[in-house]
């Protein structure tokens, strides 16, 4: 079986969740069967890039991406299955189904209509790849989601789709890349660098800057975090400039008024991620939305105990009251959010020894269920599915 598989992120260039589910399945998949990975962005060996359409430079992101996915689906040509990811590539691999009579496998990761705030950032583009998506969920041949709850939203949000098409697979976690210990044998300390004490408790937060990931939630349930706690945004990459000026404003604010924040703007390399995790006391996860959060299982296998909202996926992943506790998220309600949210990290950062057994329940957990190998068995299993509909 050759499979084209889709996707805007691939390395060097990752910056969310689905090029990391991309990567580690990539990996996976090539053990099993042949994959061309058709991707976006610079050059670089391991795949097939494409571009947009240089007479639409300077046009809307949307526009541009749409040109690149005409590229992507001429490209595919001679495969058996195309299977895409997010709306970025959803084009690509519709038409690339219809052109060449392949079933089409696309992977949930989140959705459009779940994210209105998106328009802030994408304006009238927000309307075309909301398009896109409905097109590509609407037809494709199976849709993978990344957790129960995302399987729910996707026949929520689009009600003609046939519920015996849409698949659970999971997002996974290498346990080998992410795991408990500080800095490698003769490699720089991340904690030292940013001029973090690893003998006070250090609460962590790892995520882009976009209403999604809650980071504005975040900073405000700060104020009310103990004064020993230091608290490490490791948060960059915000959506508009309107966000990084909102957020700016709010971590001096919040500098001022408590000290011990360190704000981490650059995207870091995994290894100093993983220290940072590993060194945390908690692992907090504000997101309002949030299909599966991969971030999440990081930190469980780093052995760090996890606060998160109880929204999407979470609570498939953050097993509450055993690997971290779950907060709930009320849209109508931020305030109680952000206090309970203060609340729940004071008392896990109070009870060191708990949060310590939750942090090694949360590696056992991430090792027993959630493997990359499993995962690329289940994706397999939906494309002969697909390919036995046909």
């Amino acid at each position: 079986m050759r499979v084209a598989m889709m996707t805007k992120e691939y390395p060097p260039e990752i910056y969310g969740g689905a090029g990391v589910h991309v990567t580690e399945l990539v990996a996976q998949m090539k053990r099993l069967c042949e994959v061309d990975v058709h991707c976006m962005g610079a050059p670089r060996e391991g795949a097939i890039v494409h571009s947009p359409d240089p007479a639409l430079a300077g046009s809307n992101p949307a526009l541009t991406t749409l040109s690149t996915e005409l590229r992507m689906a001429d490209a595919a040509a001679g495969v058996d299955i195309v299977h895409s990811h997010t709306w970025y590539t959803g084009l690509a691999g519709h038409l690339a189904s219809a052109l060449y009579d392949v079933p089409h496998i696309l992977t949930a990761h989140s959705l459009e209509p779940r994210r209105p705030w998106k328009a802030e950032q994408l304006g009238g583009g927000y309307r075309i790849s909301s398009w896109s998506e409905r097109n590509a969920v609407e037809h494709a041949d199976a849709i993978i989601a990344v957790s129960s709850g995302m399987r729910l939203d996707v026949l929520d949000a689009y009600p003609a789709v046939d519920p015996s098409r849409v698949h659970v697979v999971r997002n996974g976690i290498d346990t080998e890349v992410w795991h408990p210990g500080g800095s490698a044998p003769g490699a720089p300390s991340a904690l030292a660098s940013i001029g973090v004490d690893p003998a006070k408790p250090i609460v962590a937060f790892v995520g882009r800057i976009t209403r999604q990931k809650g980071v504005g939630h975040l900073v405000a349930a700060a104020h009310h975090f103990d004064p020993e706690i230091q608290l490490v945004l490791c948060a960059g990459a915000p959506d508009t400039p309107e966000i990084a000026a909102e957020t700016e404003k709010a971590v001096a604010e919040l500098a001022g008024h408590r000290g011990n924040v360190y704000w981490v703007r650059e995207m870091l390399p995994t290894e100093q991620i993983r220290e940072i995790l590993s060194a945390a006391t908690v692992f907090v996860c504000p997101s309002v939305y949030e299909p599966l959060g991969i971030v999440n299982l990081e930190a469980m296998a780093c052995e760090t105990a996890v606060v998160a909202s109880d929204v999407g996926g979470i609570p498939e992943v953050v097993a509450d009251g055993v690997t971290g506790r779950l907060v709930h998220y009320n849209a109508y309600e931020p305030n109680a959010f952000e206090e309970s949210l203060a609340a729940t990290v004071n008392a896990v950062v109070a009870d060191r020894e708990g949060a310590d057994a939750m942090g090694r329940a949360g590696r056992i957990r991430a090792i027993d269920e959630f493997s990359w190998a499993e995962i690329a068995k289940q994706t397999l299993e939906v494309y002969a599915d697909a390919v036995t509909r046909r």
